[in-house]
This record gives C-alpha cells, sequence and structure tokens, in this order.
C-alpha cells in the first residue's frame, strides 16, 4: 500500500505571517501481509483513517491412507 500526499499553493490568494508544517509532497510505503484487504480511506480533522481487513483463508484438510509396503 502506497500512501502519497501533496498540498494545493494557494499561497497567491492568502497572506501568512506564519506558516507552521512544512507545504512538501510525502510518499510512504506499507507491506500488508497475504489477505489483508484495503477498504475505504477518510481525511477527518489532519488524520488519513485506512480500513483494512483479514480475510481468512479456507482451509483444506486432505486424509491420506498410508498402506504398509
Amino acid at each position: 500500500m502506497v500512501v502519497r500526499g501533496r498540498q494545493i499553493d494557494d499561497a497567491a490568494e492568502r497572506i501568512f505571517l506564519h506558516r507552521g508544517i512544512a507545504a512538501r509532497q510525502f510518499q510512504r510505503s506499507f507491506v500488508l501481509a497475504e489477505g489483508v484487504d484495503v477498504g475505504e480511506a477518510i481525511l477527518e480533522n489532519g488524520l488519513l483513517h485506512v480500513d483494512l481487513s483479514q480475510t481468512v483463508p479456507d482451509t483444506v484438510v486432505q486424509t491420506i491412507k498410508i498402506k504398509k509396503g
């Protein structure tokens, strides 16, 4: 999963006395385990919430007869 972010440059429209957070792009990648599905992502109050769900694979049980020989 790759998360990328950038800010739209609206400096021409607004005048800032102080800009506390640097406006630069970022990219962060995460390696997810097998069977993990990414649901929806919501940006709320500056925090990114990503829903992840893990699917359990179906287990197959086999019985094998062993012959003496």
